[in-house]
Order: C-alpha cells, then structure tokens, then sequence
C-alpha cells in the first residue's frame, strides 16, 4: 500500500468512527426523548401525530448514518476483523444488544485510528532518514506450507513498511514445501539470479521459521556465502519441533501419507514444482534437525563474514493464537516449554545475536504474528516496527 491508498485507507477510518459515534449518542438521546414524549401522548398531554412524525424523522435520519458509518468501517478497517463484522450483523437486529456491540466496534475502529495516525506521523518525521535503506537489498525468505504471493503477502504490512523508509524488498520466491537442501538449492539459485541481474554485490536475507533452515544450509553447503551480508533468522526452529516428532510418531503412517499425497497436488496446482510434504516435516523434527546441524557445520558458531541474528517469540495463552496455532500452543508447551504456538524458545537461539520478544501487554506473540501474517495490531510490540529497527540496524553496519 502506498502513500495515497494508505492515507485514504486512514481517512475513510477515521470518518466511518465519527459517524458511528455521531449515531451511536444521538440514537440513545433520541430514544430517551422519544420514550418520554410517549408517556406524555398517553398521558393525553401531547397529540400522538407529531410524535409519530418524529419518530419517522429520526428513523430514516439515523438509519441513514448508521449505514453510511458502519458501511465505510467495514470496507476501510483492517483491526475489525471477521468476528466483529459477523457480530455486528448478528447483533444488528437486537435491541441494546446492538448498541453494545456497536461501541465494541467503535472502540477496535478508533484504536485503529490513534494507532495508525501515530504511524503516519513517525514514518512522516523520518522519511529524510530513510532508515531502512541499506547497501544491500532485504531478501525476505518465507517458511513452509506458504508460498510469495501478491495476492496476500506471506510478510503482510511489513514489506510496504520496509519500503516506505527506504529498502529495496525482494523474495524467495522458492516451493511451498520440500526438503532443506532441496529448498536451499532454490534459493542459492535465486540469490545468485539477484546478484548477476542487478549487479547488487550481495542481499541481507530476512527468513522466518523453515526459511531460516534452508538459508543457512545454502551458506554452508551451496557455496553462497559471498554473496549474504546478513541472514536474520525469525522464530526458526534450529534445533527441531519437538511436536513434530511426536506427530510423526502417533499419526499412522497410512494418514500420513494420505495427508501429504492432498498437499503436494495442492501445491503442484498451485505453482510447486516438485513439492514434498513429508521431506519439510522430517526436516522440522528434533532429529531432522541435528541430522542437517552435523551437516552445516558448528551450531554455535555462525559461519564466518556474515552477520548472522536470530528471533524468537513467546504466545502466552491458546486463546491468543489464531488457527491452528490455538490448539498447537498447549501441546508444544507441554513438551519443550515456552513458545510460539509451534517453535519452543531452546530452539529459536542461532548466531552473534537472539532477541527474545515478550510483550508488555497482556497479548502473547505467536509464529504467524511475527510475519504479520493476520495483520493485527498487538497491544505492546509494533511487528512494522521491529522490522524498521532491525533492517536500519543493517544499515548502520554499512550493509
């Protein structure tokens, strides 16, 4: 999204909350005065035709900004989400309750506003800086079962924000599912492709949860090290799932197969080349990955001339995480502890740097928020942000 949609985008937001607000009170004076005017036609004290004239005055009146406000949120809103729209509808028809359910959208609409305006105004101070425009263009490198798309970005609102603070953004652009070296292979092959089209030198790689597994198997065993300055690995699980291994262990083996058959003509359909499910899940495993660790070198010793960081994050309720990583969160937390609906925290560690992210409110950080994957905007951790400070920390390592 660009500066004029963007801007627009704020502006219907903002105008849809004013008018429901505008509803919202004048509805409820209008009501109160309403009903007290009908005590008084019964009391005989007022004739019952201009009340009835009023009231038809009112209705059509408030009819007519109530839908234009509730008609410009709903199109315009990104934090309303499907819950609260299906809620406003259903709720629409109930007397009281749809006023409850009204200031309800009212208050995610108006947070929405303040949070994005305050947005606008930081992006709008620094834009000079161009803080994110770095030596080396950003390779955003996406994880399993996904696949780039313009349709709906893997990374949501985060590439547009890269670029709006001055980064060149680009993407792997590799298979939805397949092996690690199978995966690595691609992207070597796509790095290289960058380099030789653009004459770039080399790409600072950004690459979430599998993705994190294939670049650094690239690095060490498809000789592609000269050409990455930096690789960010986020919420990569460099030393397994173990909830992978207890999957792999309890499905049957015929369900398994029947599950991974679906997925890979799936893919095909979809623009796989040669996708294979059952390769990316054995990859993810605690013994997958010692298995590609021996292979790759010293875990803890990142390989040498490139800055090498990691990330991870913790949710901290079930209910905090959207499908399917609600029912997943318990039972990974049960086996490996804290983590991030799929990814415990003992594995998320790699290179010269980890960054443990918790937020300061009550919302909890999962695996798919970390891409901005639902678009949400979390109480406590800006995902736009940490994206803008960690690409402009690259910048002022000269990469």
């Amino acid at each position: 999204m660009n500066d004029r949609p963007r801007a627009l985008h704020l502006k219907a937001c903002r105008f849809g909350v004013t008018v429901l607000k505008v509803f919202w009170w004048t509805t409820l004076v209008a009501v109160i005065a309403l009903a007290a005017a009908l005590a008084a036609v019964i009391a005989g004290l007022w004739p019952i035709g201009p009340w009835l004239g009023c009231t038809a005055v009112v209705a059509v009146v408030e009819t007519i900004v109530f839908w234009t406000g509730i008609v410009t949120v709903y199109l315009s809103s990104v934090q309303l989400g499907l819950k609260w729209r299906v809620i406003g509808v259903l709720c629409g028809w109930i007397p009281v309750a749809n006023l409850i359910a009204l200031r309800r959208i009212i208050r995610i609409v108006e947070r929405e506003v303040i949070f994005e305006t305050a947005k606008e105004q930081l992006n709008a101070s620094r834009a000079q800086q161009r803080v994110c425009a770095t030596r080396y263009p950003i390779l955003l490198v996406h994880g399993v079962f996904f696949r780039d798309s313009n349709l709906l970005n893997y990374w949501g609102r985060v590439p547009s924000e890269l670029e709006r603070n001055g980064a060149t953004v680009l993407y792997g652009n590799h298979q939805s599912a397949a092996s690690v070296p199978d995966s690595a292979g691609e992207l070597a092959e796509r790095i290289c492709g960058i380099v030789a089209e653009t004459g770039c030198g080399k790409v600072n790689v950004i690459a979430h949860s599998k993705g994190g597994l294939d670049l650094r198997y690239a690095i060490a065993r498809c000789g592609i090290g000269p050409l990455v300055a930096s690789l960010t690995t986020i919420n990569t699980p460099h030393r397994g799932c173990g909830f992978a291994d207890y999957l792999l262990g309890h499905i049957p083996a015929a369900a398994q197969r029947r599950v991974a058959s679906a997925y890979n003509a799936a893919a095909r359909r979809l623009g796989d080349r040669a996708p294979d499910f059952m390769a990316a899940v054995h990859d993810l495993t605690q013994a997958g990955c010692m298995r590609l660790n021996a292979a790759m070198g010293d875990l803890d010793e990142p390989p040498a001339g490139i800055v090498c960081r990691s990330v991870g994050s913790r949710l901290v309720k079930a209910t905090h995480g959207k499908f399917p990583l609600n029912f997943t969160y318990p039972l990974v937390a049960w086996f490996d502890g804290p983590n991030d609906g799929l990814v415990a925290r003992d594995s998320f560690p790699w290179g010269e740097r980890f960054i443990w992210l918790e937020p300061t409110g009550r919302r909890g950080i999962s695996h798919a928020d970390m891409i901005d994957l639902n678009r949400e905007n979390i109480e406590g951790f800006d995902v736009r942000e940490f994206y803008v400070q960690l690409v402009a920390e690259l910048k002022t390592h000269g990469l």
